[in-house]
């Protein structure tokens, strides 16, 4: 079994996925539209270029999301996108990619956990959180 992450967004699915692929790495292996689906002709014009799914593909997992219609999204809250790397120069470049005109919650740093620890909300209003474990 894996789990994965399904993220949703309020119109900018598809700028956001195409940042993360900057981000981490990876392909993005699926962006389908609204007006490319089988359903398209129910679904209103100006929601033809929004996203009805979307998959990168990092390492054996994946990220996937959505545009989610206006009435139905929520902001998130109470979870984080959590990224474990072996080596800190890879948790520092991840990091401070994706905080680029996002915020920081905790700076990535050195914790008595993890060689480098750090919590952000992105540009597009995604909570991670980049870890780093420590070497022995």
């Amino acid at each position: 079994m894996k789990i994965n992450s399904y993220l949703t967004f309020n119109g900018n699915c598809e700028a956001a996925f195409k940042f993360y692929q900057q981000c981490l790495g990876g392909e993005i292996t699926m962006m389908l539209t609204h007006g490319e689906a089988p359903s398209a002709e129910h679904v209103s014009p100006e929601w033809h270029d929004k996203i009805m799914h979307a998959c990168l593909e990092v390492g054996d997992r994946l990220l996937m999301g959505s545009d989610s219609p206006p009435e139905y999204f929520e902001t998130p809250q109470g979870f984080y996108v959590q990224i474990s790397v072996a080596e800190p120069a890879e948790a520092e470049r991840i990091f401070h990619a994706l905080a680029e005109n996002g915020k920081v919650k905790m700076p990535l740093e050195q914790t008595f956990w993890s060689a480098r620890f750090g919590m952000l909300i992105d540009q597009f209003g995604t909570p991670w959180m980049v870890n780093c474990e420590q070497t022995t």
